[in-house]
């Protein structure tokens, strides 16, 4: 739209997109001191919310959790120590991060590798950020003489990829991580499949006398950790990794997840 100059021209000035930037810039931090001139001292205190970075001084004490690993590949039992700082303590600000980690056992065959490792995650910690990535990386190692399974057949395809089961599990518990919420039907769907093995089992269970001889071997039950329960006869299910797949009507099927092959 043009604009008509009735007045005469006494002077000009060219401005430029800096200057602009200069003054929005000038204005902003005007208004920002003019709100935290007017908010109380207790408010000014709450919002100074401390990050999580690598020139944070590690405190004299800090809370954490102790994992224990009995794994076939090592002779000893590998304790796993993942300590953890708490920042803005007391404030609704409060958080709490993973700072360091330790792994100690007798065996000194990995030694020189868990201490490489161990120093490289602790870094990472304390460098703050999104740490969680590192569980995705620890899992995808694959040792290649073969994995093992885990009490509660959980299939481990290395001993890097446990640790990071171990990492996973602290950083639930920290509220850092969380599980994918499973659906009321897929809830239901699993509670079903593992109800019509279980009639299944008791039907083909045969009738033993008291004075017959106990000749019957019932297949024994395996239970995990979370207390459920898995015949050992169950193969591993590709899709969670557990020894929970059975044949039910001539179909594979996972007592854990409910996975099929057929649908």
């Amino acid at each position: 739209m043009a604009v008509k100059i009735d007045k005469k021209i006494k002077g000009y000035a060219v401005v430029k997109p800096e200057d602009k930037a200069k003054e929005a810039a000038a204005g902003a931090s005007v208004a920002r001191e003019t709100v935290e001139s007017e908010l109380p001292a207790a408010d000014k205190r709450v919002a100074d919310v401390i990050q999580m970075h690598e020139r944070i001084e590690r405190p004299d004490v800090l809370i954490g959790s102790t994992y224990k690993i009995k794994s076939p590949l090592v002779e000893h039992a590998m304790y796993v120590t993942i300590n953890d700082i708490v920042l803005n303590a007391g404030t609704e600000h409060e958080l709490r991060r993973p700072f360091e980690i330790f792994i100690n056992s007798k065996s000194m065959e990995h030694f020189q590798w868990i201490v490489a490792l161990t120093r490289i995650m602790s870094a990472v910690f304390r460098k703050g950020g999104d740490v969680t990535f590192l569980v995705e990386e620890m899992k995808a190692v694959f040792d290649p003489k073969g994995g093992y399974f885990k009490a509660g057949g959980v299939y481990m395809p290395s001993l890097v990829a446990e640790l990071g089961m171990i990492v996973e599990d602290h950083l639930k518990t920290i509220g850092l991580m969380h599980d994918p919420e499973m659906s009321d039907h897929q809830r239901a769907l699993i509670a079903e499949k593992r109800r019509a093995y279980e009639e299944n089992r008791s039907k083909k269970k045969p009738d033993v006398s008291d004075a017959a001889p106990a000749s019957h071997h019932e297949e024994d039950i395996e239970v995990t950790g979370e207390g459920v329960s898995f015949p050992p006869s169950a193969t591993m299910c590709h899709k969670c990794s557990t020894k929970a797949i059975v044949i039910m009507d001539g179909c594979a099927t996972c007592l854990n997840c409910g996975y099929s092959k057929c649908g």
